[in-house]
Formats: C-alpha cells, sequence, structure tokens
C-alpha cells in the first residue's frame, strides 16, 4: 500500500518517468532510524521554529509525514547525493512550492533515475505548471551542525556554514549590486537566473541535533 505522502509525491512526476519502471540503484541513501532523523531535521532551523513544524522521514519509496506540525514550516533531511544529510526547514510559502519538487526529486533517485533524468522532469514539471514557484521569498533554514554537504563534483565538503537559503525564482546576482567572485559576508546566489534561483546568507550560529530520548 502507497503511503498518501508517496502516492502525491508520484502524482507529480510525469507518466512517460514513471513508465521506465527501472528499479532503484545500488547507490541509495542509507535510512536513518526515525526518531533520530526527525531530531536531525528539527536541527536545521531553530527550536522556536522547528519545535512545531510539520516533519517528514525518508523511507524506501520516498519520503512520508511523521510528525504533522501547527506553524506552516516543514523540515526534512534531504539527500541530494547518497551520502549526504541535508537537513531543512521550510517556511510557508517553501513548504508550498519548493517541498513538493524537493519531495518529487527523492521519489525519482529512489527509483533509480539520475541525475539529468531528475532536473529534465522537474524542468518539465516547472514549465507545465505541476510544480508551483514562490509568489514571494520563500526561505528554507539550514543552520544544522550535523549537515553533511557534498559539491558539485563529489567531493565531501561537511558541515559547510550555518545558512539561510531564499528563493527568488531566476534573480541573478547583479539584481543584488553583487559583482565578481563570492565574498565573505556578502550572500550569494546559487541557480542564478534559473527558476529555483536562491540567495544564500551565512549566520553566525549553528543549531545541534537534539538527543532522542532514550527508551
Amino acid at each position: 500500500m502507497v503511503r498518501p505522502a508517496v502516492a502525491l509525491v508520484v502524482s507529480l512526476i510525469p507518466v512517460a518517468v514513471l513508465a521506465q519502471g527501472r528499479p532503484a540503484r545500488d547507490t541509495l541513501p542509507p535510512l536513518l532510524p526515525r526518531v533520530e532523523e526527525i531530531a536531525l531535521a528539527r536541527s536545521a532551523a531553530p527550536a522556536q521554529v522547528s519545535a512545531q513544524a510539520t516533519v517528514f522521514v525518508l523511507e524506501r519509496g520516498g519520503f512520508v509525514k511523521a510528525e504533522t506540525g501547527t506553524n506552516g514550516v516543514t523540515c526534512l533531511v534531504d539527500r541530494s547525493q547518497p551520502a549526504s544529510l541535508e537537513p531543512h526547514c521550510y517556511d510557508a510559502e517553501g513548504s508550498r512550492t519548493i517541498l513538493p519538487i524537493r519531495l518529487a526529486e527523492a521519489a525519482m533517485r529512489e527509483r533509480g533515475l539520475s541525475k539529468a533524468e531528475i532536473a529534465a522532469a522537474v524542468d518539465e514539471g516547472i514549465k507545465s505548471g505541476r510544480f508551483t514557484l514562490p509568489s514571494r521569498a520563500a526561505m528554507s533554514y539550514m543552520m544544522s551542525s550535523a549537515q553533511v554537504l557534498y559539491n558539485d563534483s563529489g567531493r565531501r565538503v561537511g558541515a559547510w556554514k550555518p545558512h539561510l537559503m531564499i528563493y527568488m525564482p531566476y534573480i541573478r546576482p547583479a539584481d543584488l549590486g553583487l559583482g565578481g567572485a563570492p565574498a565573505d559576508g556578502l550572500p550569494m546566489v546559487d541557480d542564478a537566473g534559473g527558476p529555483l534561483a536562491t540567495v544564500v546568507i551565512v549566520v553566525p550560529a549553528w543549531v545541534d541535533p537534539q538527543r532522542p530520548p532514550r527508551d
């Protein structure tokens, strides 16, 4: 039986992609104990943000809702690469617009699709209106001290810096008065000019995951 969250994600993936029906690859990310993953997901943001958030956890097949929150924020531990751990807490607008894209990407990774295939499916979904882009700036907190990040070439970066990601579709550095190479103390623009362009702002403090209570 497909759980509701997974069913929602699968319904957002183009039929042509699902029809391939290929098994998941051996490079799928390992699963964490649910209580540990919930604590890790909530560590993406300060407790005053994440304590009342909805939390998704990864299972084989995709993300499922583990806890229902009350403040419009949604937290999860994304895995854009098999060994990465990327705790995010999306604000209400990010939960409405960016989160469905991330859930769909995870479901497609579970099916063994390549990065290029996933990117093409997301691009098609944005162009067709299957995915909705933010109507205002949408934010994701990435402040967990337990984040494990990898760069685009696959090199482990580890816990980079605590930061906020502000999604502003199609924004470019020049729109913010930025030019040249990124500089300490200034925002950076990721995926500049693209529909999922983000302004990355480093913040001073990490958030440590709360140790799950022992049975």
